[in-house]
């Protein structure tokens, strides 16, 4: 077991050294979406309009850093302030009609990409790899009490 750990450890490190979006990007000649736009954007998307709070609470980081990053989305019209359709006080960001085309028109890139890359990968494999890296995510966000990043419920096989 103490092997396999070492394996997956030194694999997970390798994979974080890799960002699929800026060579996949640079290579279509795709505007920049900035990483941190496009998990908070995504997220935004996923979840609906969320305080500062909540998305510093979602990703684990200080809300002047979040403050920071939703400044230039907001700067950008990618999202925009408004106001809680919850009713509370405090306004909400969602993500604009800009910032959601921007969004699907990159994830289509890195889609396109990882096919590339899996390409010869059977889609069992792939199916299997997807779970596989879900299961790990959950797993991280229960055990360090993150807010558990909303996934859309999967049509059976067919």
């Amino acid at each position: 077991m103490q092997d396999s750990l070492r394996d997956l450890e030194r694999e997970l490190m390798l994979l974080s050294r890799h960002h699929i979006l800026p060579a996949a990007a640079r290579r279509r000649r795709a505007p920049h979406l900035d990483r941190s736009a496009y998990l908070l954007l995504s997220r935004l998307e996923a979840e609906g309009p969320m305080s500062i709070g909540q998305l510093a609470e979602a990703f684990s980081l200080d809300v002047s850093t979040v403050n920071r990053q939703t400044a230039a989305m907001l700067q950008a019209g990618l999202a925009e302030r408004i106001p809680d359709p919850d009713g509370g006080l405090a306004r909400k960001l969602a993500i604009t009609p800009e910032g959601a085309r921007r969004v699907a028109e990159y994830r289509e890139i890195v889609l396109s990409h990882l096919g590339d890359l899996v390409g010869d990968w059977s889609p069992d494999d792939v199916r299997t790899f997807a779970d596989m890296v879900e299961r790990l995510n959950a797993g991280i966000e229960t055990r360090h009490g993150q807010r558990v990043w909303p996934r859309p419920a999967r049509l059976p096989a067919q």
